[in-house]
């Protein structure tokens, strides 16, 4: 998309733009969350237009930094080399928090096996475990499926089930959490981790981790919990503004984000 150059610098000034919102980043929020918080703020009357653009945590900073992106989406905090850029330009990227989610080891449903450790979940994931009969399953070879470099599930699940060691070389890196659901749906071998919003796909079994299920009422106390996050330069004003308090306090978005498979914001 383009933006004349009177726009441009508008937006770069921390304004919004009169009657769109561009919202960019996460495939986590992006994919199903914010689409139908969109729908629901759209259908309550408000008037603005949107472009959402999924592609995956990296791409908020990216966006924002470039003034291309009202909102940034990410399912993980951002990064200090990514708060220094803004820093440089004078700026100050503020965080929002947007709800949780609980990222869900996900096998096929017709494999046996019920519950892993995180010390099993960080040897399947770095290549130290390769066969299901290493870990009290039927013998064969584990399919591993991850999200790609840009994704912020990736880095998340990285540090949080893998002591922050390196992803094995057997792994499969996919698009989006949907690619993952449909890979191991389909595979009796395979393994993958997704939001907790795709976790109930027909044909997966979201494991216990640690002998605890990725069920919302478990947040506190599983191990793969986490925080989703918009961000914006500068505190949002205008249609940011307006969009982002009623999307993470309103009752009718928190009965969406509950919907969806995550959860809200006390």
């Amino acid at each position: 998309m383009k933006y004349t150059a009177l726009a441009l610098g508008a937006f770069m000034t921390g304004a919004a733009f009169a009657e769109k919102l561009v919202i960019m980043g996460s495939d986590t929020l992006g994919a199903k969350m914010v689409p139908q918080l969109k729908e629901a703020y759209v259908a309550a009357g408000n008037k603005t237009d949107f472009e959402i653009a999924a592609e995956g945590s990296s791409q908020a900073f990216t966006n924002l930094l470039s003034g291309t992106a009202n909102i940034g989406m990410s399912s993980r905090d951002a990064k200090e080399e990514e708060k220094n850029k803004f820093i440089a330009k004078g700026q100050k990227l503020v965080e929002h928090v947007a709800g949780w989610d609980m990222i869900a080891v996900v096998v096929n449903d017709k494999n046996g096996v019920r519950g892993l450790t995180l010390k099993q979940i960080e040897g399947i994931f770095t290549g130290d475990i390769k066969d299901w009969s290493e870990v009290g399953g039927k013998a064969g070879k584990i399919s591993v499926y991850t999200r790609n470099t840009a994704s912020g599930t990736y880095k998340t699940f990285q540090k949080l089930g893998m002591a922050k060691r390196d992803y094995g070389s057997n792994t499969r890196k996919m698009a989006g959490n949907e690619q993952i659901a449909n890979e191991v749906a389909s595979n009796v071998n395979g393994i993958g981790y997704v939001g907790l919003a795709y976790a109930g796909k027909d044909g997966l079994r979201g494991v216990k981790v640690g002998k605890v299920s990725p069920k919302p009422r478990n947040k506190a106390k599983y191990s793969l919990s986490r925080k989703l996050f918009y961000y914006t330069v500068g505190e949002p004003s205008g249609e940011s503004g307006k969009f982002l308090d009623w999307a993470i306090k309103s009752d009718d978005a928190k009965a969406i984000i509950e919907k969806v498979g995550f959860i809200p914001v006390d």
